[in-house]
Order: structure tokens, then C-alpha cells, then sequence
């Protein structure tokens, strides 16, 4: 069978070969067994449930959190000749009527349907009673209660067992730490799945971080690097939202609005130009994003400081899906902190969830001082170690000032051996500094020789360089105990002297980062075919209805202009073009390239 899918691979989707773990993961559905899927945004999670739910017998069921996400996908497989369609609320009865008869004759290869709507009783009822070769469970990290994108309605999709025996369930997500994957698998009871965790790089992202000064001047002039470039533009709130997309406008930028405050029309309207208008930046709340399948996005910035790391790799996930260049590009200060701990603080949530969410504040924000590698950073905190640098992050090209912080570091870590290695932060550096708090004094800490040692550096100062150490594995948090800090195998060099620390003085605002350059690099010769391409592709997408990367990615019509394809045999050997494409839109993209050879 996997024969088959290889076939599909090729004749369907366009692509000469299967990248990472999709093979094995395309095997194992196949085969009938359940699978948990862990894949970077832009890594083909999709083909891990689309070509199975092709080779099987019967209807593959895609369980999709968003409307907008879920109308987005089945067009672009209608696009490619695949029978899909959706059930969600946007249905007019005819159509909805449609689809059900559709269902029953057999006529569809693949439903895409919200939980809520699929664990309706009698849309249950009705599709147990069909043949379904497999059930899909995409951003399955919103069954996660301890997750960022929590969905209460993921928490009931643990009925499908029962519902459709012997149907394999493949949960796919962009993010999720050992104890998310854990929650997954339990919640969605999945029987004995193989669980599969690619490589969480995307390697062609640069992550770039300035302290927070003047944000909106820092913004326009990140953005002057990006004209015509789409993009999106990430604000904590709905008015911060509205007055920067207005505040851009202004200046020439082609920006838009999209929050929760916005009437549906209007929001439905603005990202539909968002995906089908080039260079749209979409000024946003997190309200926007999930699954959003452009994959030309240029870059993704934040004007304030997200929930956590996870949060912060979804949302940025979302540039550069293409595998071209692509920034993510964040300011953050303190009152950003301030503000996320408040949230948290007034929430309604148990003293564990809160403090687990304190610590991911924590975490997220020793990413942002840290002076070492951005990516090597970002992937040892989802369990991913690197022996080397990326060269392409702020960090690796502009390494940050430094200093000696082998005598604090040992001081430090001293006290949390002192101590017992069963407090948090606060405590510890109360006892570093030498306070006399009932605390201290419950627990005789006010004896112990690191008693005050600590003295001449202020609170901040030392949460700086707790969350350092905790970002370089010299220090980890145990949430078991309460938060509690205490020491690796790494620390132990540290405190016998063997190894010397520097951490990060400080961040330079305006410091360039990069020489400016086209994301997208086309040679100057080849201009005009490229610009030519592009036209013919926005045509064939107004003409269908459909946003200009469901006809061809740019990483295809880059293919185009390097390999100059002269027949459709020679434009089926381009990544990015099927059968059903070729037989639709070959003669067009080969009069445009006729014309400039």
C-alpha cells in the first residue's frame, strides 16, 4: 500500500518524495494504528492523514478547530481533484443537505468537521453508520487543559473509540512538551499509538529580539525590510489591534484588523484578502492564525510578549510555511510580564495551574535574555538538543554584551543546594539577599552560611539570572514541587570551579540585525518572469475563487524560473505540480515562461 501512496505523493500533491517521518507515519495509519504526530508548522502534517484517508477504503473524517481553517483545506483539495467537503455552521440548509447525500452515496474522500459539531448526537449517529477509513484529530494540543490553545469541546473526542471501532485516529500537532503528549494520548484515548516527534527547526526562521523602546517606530522600521511582503503583526488587545493597524495604514502599509471584536462579516472579509492579496499585513490578537495555510508569509512579529514558549513557537510557526526565508521578530519589556502575571493571577484557575503558568512566563522570558543561540535555546526547551549554533538569529550574528557570572551563578546555586532544592525563586533569592521573612525564619534559613551573600545584587538581577541558568540547563523547575528550583548534572562544573558562565548584560534595541534583503530571493535577470508568474497565478486564482497559493507556492514558480520547464512532462517534474494541476494550469505557466526563455 505504501506503493500507492507514493503514487499519490507524486500524481496528486507534486512532490517527487516524503519528507521526514511522513512515510512512516502514512505506513502506520495505513496499517490501521493509531499515531500521535508531532510536526512543525509547514512540515506536511497534513499528507500524514490526507494520503492514508486516499489509499483506504471509505471517508477519512478531519476533525478541524476553525471554520476558517476548515474551508481553507477543502478548497485547496478540491483545487487538486480530491472529493472534500465540511459540516460547520456556516452551512446553508441546501448545502448542508448536500453534503449528507454526498456522505451516504460514498462520493466523498475526505470530511472536515468542528468537535462540537461531530459530537452531536445525530451527526454521530449518522456517520458511525458510514464507512470511514480513518479520523483525523489536527491541533490535538487543544485537548491539553495545561496547554495554550485549550478547547473544551477537544475534552469529548475520546467517544470516538467507541464510535467507530477499528478506525485508526492520527492527533497531529505543532507543539506539545512530554506532558501535553502524555495528556493527548490519554484524553483522546488513543489504543497504543506510535508516537512520532520530528525535528521542532525551521531552520529557514530567523529569530530576531529587541528590547521594547519606542514599539511602533521599531515596528515600521522592521517593516521597511518587507514591502509587498505578507505578513502578521501580533498585539496583546483588541484596541492595541485597531490603533496599530490604523497607525500603519497611515504610513502606506497595506494593514488590516482582526480580533474578536470585529463583527464576523468583517473579520471573514479581512482575511479573506489576507490570503488572496499580496502583501497584506494582518494586525492581530491570537484570535487569529490556528491553521492558517498561507504559505508566503514573510514574517510574523509581536509587539507584546506571548503566554509562553509554546504560544510563541505556534504563532511564529506561521511564517515562511513555503521553506522560504521568513523572520519572527518580537519586543518585549517588563510590563509585559507584569501584565501576563496579573491575567494570571486574577484568573479563576487552582493554585498548580497557576503557578505552572508562572513558570512558563518565566521561561519564555529567559528565551528573550539569553546570549546564547536563539534556536539551540528554543529546541532544548522542547527536549531537542543542538551541538551547534544556527547563524541565523539575532544572537549567532550580533552576539550580545556579556559578563563574568561565574561567582554569582555559584552563589547562587549553592543556596538552592542549601536550601534543600525544595523552594521556588522568590524564596531563594530572599534568603540570597538576606531578608527576614516568616518564611526564612520557618525554615532556619536565616543560619545557613549562603545567608545574604547574595546582598548586592537587587530581585531582578537575580531572576535575570535564574531564568538564564534555567534556559541553559544549569538549573531546571521541578512543577512537582511547587515550582521548585534545583541543580543538573551542568551545575556541578559550575560550582566545583571547572567552568566559567557569562550571561547577557543587556539588549541593544536598535541594533541592525541583518543586511537588508529580499525574503524572497529572485535574481534581477529573472524579475520580470517572476513578477510574470505571478500575474498569471493571481488570474487563474480570481478567476477560481481561490487565494494564489492554492494554484502554485512561490517555492514552486521559484522552481519554475530555475529550471524553465518546456513541456508539461518537464513541469511535472516541479515540486508543487500534480496531475490534476498540470492538466488545469500547465499551458498558462508555460506560455509565461515560453515567452522569457
Amino acid at each position: 500500500m505504501i506503493t500507492r501512496a507514493e503514487e499519490i505523493l507524486k500524481h496528486t500533491f507534486g512532490y517527487a518524495e516524503f519528507r521526514g517521518a511522513q512515510k512512516e507515519v502514512i505506513q502506520t495509519v495505513i496499517e490501521g494504528q493509531d499515531a500521535l504526530v508531532l510536526m512543525p508548522t509547514g512540515g506536511g502534517k497534513s499528507l500524514c492523514y490526507q494520503i492514508p484517508g486516499l489509499v483506504r477504503d471509505g471517508m477519512a473524517i478531519v476533525v478541524s478547530p476553525l471554520i476558517a481553517l476548515m474551508q481553507d483545506q477543502v478548497s485547496a483539495l478540491q483545487q487538486l481533484g480530491i472529493r472534500a467537503a465540511y459540516l460547520n455552521s456556516t452551512l446553508s440548509r441546501e448545502d448542508h443537505n448536500r453534503v449528507m447525500r454526498a456522505i451516504y452515496d460514498g462520493d466523498l474522500d475526505m470530511l472536515y468537521v468542528a468537535p462540537e459539531r461531530l459530537l452531536q448526537e445525530n451527526t454521530l449517529g449518522r456517520l458511525s453508520v458510514c464507512q470511514v477509513s480513518l479520523i483525523a484529530i489536527d491541533e490535538a494540543h487543544c485537548v491539553s487543559q495545561w496547554g495554550h490553545d485549550f478547547r473544551v469541546d477537544y475534552l469529548g473526542l475520546h467517544v470516538l473509540q467507541h464510535a467507530f471501532p477499528n478506525v485508526p485516529r492520527v492527533a497531529l500537532t505543532a507543539t506539545a512538551d512530554d506532558r501535553t503528549r502524555e495528556e493527548i494520548i490519554k484524553r483522546l484515548s488513543l489504543f497504543n499509538p506510535r508516537v512520532f516527534v520530528n525535528s521542532f527547526d525551521r531552520p529557514n526562521i530567523r529569530y530576531v529580539v529587541q528590547e521594547k523602546g519606542e514599539p511602533k517606530a521599531q515596528l515600521l522600521k522592521f517593516l521597511q525590510d518587507f514591502k509587498s511582503q505578507a505578513g502578521i503583526v501580533y498585539c496583546m488587545s483588541r484596541n492595541r489591534v485597531d490603533g496599530i493597524a490604523a497607525w500603519l495604514s497611515q504610513r502606506g502599509v497595506k494593514a488590516l484588523p482582526y480580533h474578536a471584536g470585529l463583527s464576523t462579516e468583517e473579520r471573514a472579509q479581512n482575511q479573506h484578502r489576507f490570503l488572496r492579496e499580496d502583501g497584506v499585513v494582518m494586525v492581530a490578537t491570537i484570535a487569529f492564525g490556528m491553521g492558517i495555510d498561507k504559505p508566503d508569509v514573510r514574517f510574523v512579529a509581536h509587539l507584546d510578549l506571548p503566554k509562553s514558549m509554546e504560544a510563541y513557537y505556534q504563532e511564529t510557526g506561521r511564517a515562511g510555511r513555503d521553506g522560504l526565508a521568513s523572520v519572527a521578530w518580537m519586543v518585549y519589556g517588563l510590563q509585559d510580564v507584569m501584565r501576563i502575571v496579573k491575567m494570571v493571577q486574577d484568573s479563576n484557575a487552582d493554585e498548580q495551574f497557576k503557578r505552572v503558568e508562572r513558570n512558563k512566563i518565566e521561561s519564555l522570558l529567559g528565551w528573550c535574555e539569553t546570549n546564547t543561540c536563539r534556536r539551540r535555546a528554543l529546541l532544548r526547551y522542547f527536549g531537542e538538543e543542538r551541538d551547534q549554533t544556527c547563524g541565523n538569529c539575532d544572537i549567532c550574528l550580533n552576539p550580545p554584551k556579556t559578563w563574568d557570572a561565574t561567582e554569582a551563578a555559584q552563589k547562587l546555586l549553592s543556596n538552592i543546594y542549601r536550601t534543600g532544592q525544595r523552594f521556588g525563586s522568590g524564596h531563594v533569592i530572599d534568603v540570597l539577599r538576606g531578608k527576614d521573612t516568616a518564611k526564612v525564619r520557618q525554615f532556619g534559613h536565616q543560619s545557613v552560611s549562603t545567608y545574604g551573600i547574595g546582598a548586592d545584587r537587587s530581585d531582578k538581577q537575580w531572576r535575570s539570572i535564574i531564568r538564564q541558568l534555567l534556559v541553559q540547563n544549569f538549573l531546571l523547575v521541578n512543577e512537582e514541587q511547587y515550582g521548585a528550583l534545583q541543580l543538573t548534572e551542568k551545575s556541578r562544573s559550575i560550582l566545583k570551579g571547572d567552568t566559567k558562565i557569562f550571561l547577557r548584560e543587556e539588549l541593544v534595541a536598535d541594533k541592525p540585525v541583518r543586511e537588508k534583503r529580499r525574503p524572497v530571493q529572485v535574481d534581477e535577470a529573472d524579475q520580470g518572469l517572476w513578477e510574470a508568474l505571478k500575474a498569471c497565478r493571481k488570474s487563474l486564482a480570481d478567476a477560481s475563487g481561490v487565494p494564489p497559493f492554492h494554484i502554485f507556492h512561490d517555492a514552486t514558480l521559484m522552481e519554475m524560473i530555475q529550471y524553465r520547464p518546456g513541456s508539461q512532462h518537464d513541469l511535472l517534474s516541479i515540486n508543487g505540480v500534480g496531475a490534476v494541476k498540470l492538466e488545469k494550469f500547465g499551458d498558462d505557466f508555460l506560455a509565461v515562461i515560453e515567452e522569457y526563455s
